[in-house]
């Protein structure tokens, strides 16, 4: 049977210590808007929407949270990378984030692209990039 394939990210959900200091992060920092807040038995949600995107982002904080903040190295999710359209908007996210004073690396660039990447308040690693453009296979007959 063949895979049918699917056609993006539906909603992103992450395991916060302090859902409402990370939904206000998330939305002075990556600009999402609140779209409500779930009280679960066992843990509280609050569900962002980035507008231009239209991904939903779902922050979660657990009554039990195991030890340690997140750290990549563990299995489970490395890291969420974010696209942009050109090169030069990973220059306006520099310059957005500093003066947020968010901590974050120098845009580097790559043989794929270039990335910019920076911490949540629970150090989850986040990332803008952006895809240098595929150059188009040449057929060999036509050279």
């Amino acid at each position: 049977m063949e895979n049918p394939g699917f056609s993006g990210i539906g909603h992103l959900d992450l395991s916060v210590s302090d859902v409402d200091a990370s939904a206000g992060w998330y939305e002075r920092v990556l600009g999402l808007r609140r779209l409500r807040r779930v009280e679960f038995s066992n843990r509280t949600m609050i569900v962002l929407l980035d507008e231009r995107s239209r991904l939903i982002i779902g922050l979660n904080q657990h009554e039990e949270i195991p030890d340690g903040r997140f750290d990549e190295r563990r299995v489970g999710l490395d890291h969420v990378g974010f696209s942009v359209n050109e090169r030069e908007d990973l220059d306006v996210w520099e310059t957005h984030l500093k003066a947020l004073g968010v901590e974050h690396s120098p845009v580097t660039d790559t043989e794929g692209g270039s990335a910019l990447v920076f911490r949540d308040p629970d150090n989850i690693q986040l990332e803008m990039w952006w895809s240098k453009p595929r150059k188009p296979k040449t057929d060999a007959k036509d050279t």
